[in-house]
Formats: C-alpha cells, sequence, structure tokens
C-alpha cells in the first residue's frame, strides 16, 4: 500500500522564495507550500514552517514577497532552502533591493508579487499567510521554473 507521501513525492510544486522585513530584521526562505487561493479578489496562501527564522520574522511584518525561480536558480534554492538563517545572513550572499514596504526583492528572478499579510493560520508544522497581491513584476522572457522534482534531493537547512 502506498504512503501519501509516496503521493506526493511524484508531485511537482512550483519553488518559490518568499522574503519579509520587520523593523531591522529581514529574512527570506525556500517554500514548496503556497498556493493562490482566490481570484477575486487576489489572494495567495503561502505556508511557513514553524521551525525558521523568516516565519519568526513574518509573524511581526506587514508583508511578504513571493519570488518565483527559474529552473537555472538551484544555487538561489539551495541558499534559501538549505542555508538557515538562524546562522547566517542568507541575503548577504546574494544581490537584492529594497521592494515594497522595505521587503527584500532579489535580483535576476523570473518573477515576483508582493501584498500584505492579510491572516496567519497554523496548519501543523507550517504557518500559512494570506496575501492579497499588489504589486507583482514578470522578466521578459518566459522560463521554466523551478519546481520540487529539481530540489527534493536538497538538505535543508532545519528539521521540517
Amino acid at each position: 500500500m502506498a504512503s501519501f507521501e509516496d503521493v506526493t513525492g511524484l508531485l511537482d510544486y512550483p519553488m518559490f522564495v518568499v522574503t519579509t522585513a520587520s523593523s531591522d530584521e529581514r529574512d527570506g526562505c525556500l517554500v514548496g507550500f503556497a498556493t493562490q487561493v482566490s481570484i477575486g479578489p487576489a489572494r495567495f496562501l503561502v505556508l511557513l514552517s514553524d521551525k525558521n527564522r523568516t516565519t519568526r520574522i513574518a509573524a511581526r511584518a506587514e508583508r511578504l514577497v513571493v519570488h518565483v525561480l527559474t529552473a537555472e536558480q538551484r544555487d538561489v534554492a539551495e541558499l534559501f532552502g538549505g542555508e538557515t538563517g538562524d546562522e547566517q545572513d542568507k541575503l548577504a550572499r546574494c544581490s537584492w533591493r529594497d521592494g515594497p514596504g522595505g521587503v527584500p526583492v532579489l535580483d535576476g528572478v523570473a518573477a515576483w508579487f508582493s501584498g500584505p499579510i492579510l491572516d496567519r493560520i497554523p496548519y501543523g508544522d507550517h504557518i500559512g499567510h494570506l496575501i492579497e497581491p499588489d504589486e507583482a513584476w514578470v522578466g521578459e522572457t518566459p522560463v521554466p521554473l523551478l519546481t520540487f522534482q529539481q530540489v527534493k534531493d536538497m538538505e535543508p537547512g532545519h528539521d521540517a
């Protein structure tokens, strides 16, 4: 008999890097649990592990930025998913600029969108952050995106 993990291991979700900021703290993490949940009004649900620094900052933040990675950006995924902000400043190791509300926007990504956090809901070992996207950017050329199957062998920066 197959397990739920056997089935979900076959799926190929898009991978995102989510950044946030509160006061003088900023951080970001790799996210595989995220989805659009409404068209009108636009709503997007981002689930952040309850064990990481980004989640602790997001608990006090007003806004998130969700970055769409290209298939060639596994190094960015490794930085934000294979390292922990508790031990190092991940943003010091990549190129970024201040975005909406002072939240970091990573340079060189396929696209990004940002919105205020409307609600936070616990879902097991992740905290759901419901945002209302109000700013977005898309690169000029459509490119293949980074997906779960391309990073599932990556060692996480902390336990899930």
